[in-house]
């Protein structure tokens, strides 16, 4: 039995980066997966192939999370396959990176659909089920720039910022319904969202010779921490923001 063995997980951003890395590992543990994307439909069927191998039932579902439309239609397929909703990984998200002097109205309002009322509106629309179930675990990725902001990341630190501060008024609000409401922020790591910071070896090498522990980290060392808010081993943690940085961000 894995540590999620029984629990339905719904991962949004999935299909890769940190999304299917956490979608891998709650895979590997047992968990029943509902796999969200907008364009990385192969990422997420190939989880989904290797959890319905293991016996888990496994769905993907393609989503705009700057559709409230869509975001509705996903959560009646999970509910209508599943009946249920355990833990909610917030993942998906968006950045434009550039001098704010040079941004534009459009690339921000994108920034703020997806990073920011994607997982409200997720969010909201399975808290009632939550409620009902006597619990759950809601996942949010914000970011290491969430406390400290990022130079050229202007809105995309401040949508990690509001993440970070809306997880804890959340966890202070359904507590008591046994739902507990972590985060995680991440840094100095390697994705397709962020290639342009680390774009070959030497910028690599260089940004770990930087870091207390000397190497950067990858996106499995994010779904741990996820696996880790998302089991019983986490039981008496909420409000909190882990960092999987490096010690770069000592949060």
């Amino acid at each position: 039995m894995g540590a999620l063995s029984g629990k339905v997980a719904l991962i949004t951003g999935a299909g890769r980066g940190f999304g299917e890395a956490i979608a891998a590992l709650f895979a590997e543990h047992g968990a029943d997966l509902a796999l969200s994307y907008l364009n990385s439909a192969e990422g997420c069927e190939s989880i989904a192939e290797q959890a319905r191998a293991n016996g888990q039932r496994a769905i993907t579902i393609q989503a705009d999370m700057r559709n409230l439309a869509d975001v509705n239609r996903m959560v009646e397929t999970v509910m209508a396959e599943f009946g249920q909703v355990d833990i909610l990984v917030n993942n998906a998200g968006v950045l434009y990176r550039g001098p704010f002097s040079e941004s534009n109205e459009a690339d921000w309002r994108d920034e703020l659909e997806v990073n920011i009322f994607g997982p409200l509106r997720l969010t909201r629309a399975l808290l009632p089920t939550m409620i009902e179930n006597g619990g759950g675990r809601i996942i949010n990725l914000s970011s290491q720039l969430a406390p400290t902001g990022g130079k050229e990341m202007a809105v995309y630190s401040g949508t990690k910022g509001f993440i970070l501060s809306w997880t804890k008024s959340l966890a202070q609000e359904v507590g008591q319904f046994g739902i507990n409401v972590n985060a995680i922020g991440p840094g100095s790591i390697v994705t397709d969202m962020n290639l342009a910071l680390y774009p070959d070896d030497e910028a690599r090498t260089r940004r770990a010779s930087e870091l207390p522990l000397r190497r950067m980290g990858s996106p499995r060392d994010v779904a741990e921490c996820a696996l880790f808010l998302a089991s019983d081993a986490s039981n008496f943690l909420t409000g909190q923001m882990l960092g999987p940085n490096g010690g770069n961000v000592m949060l």
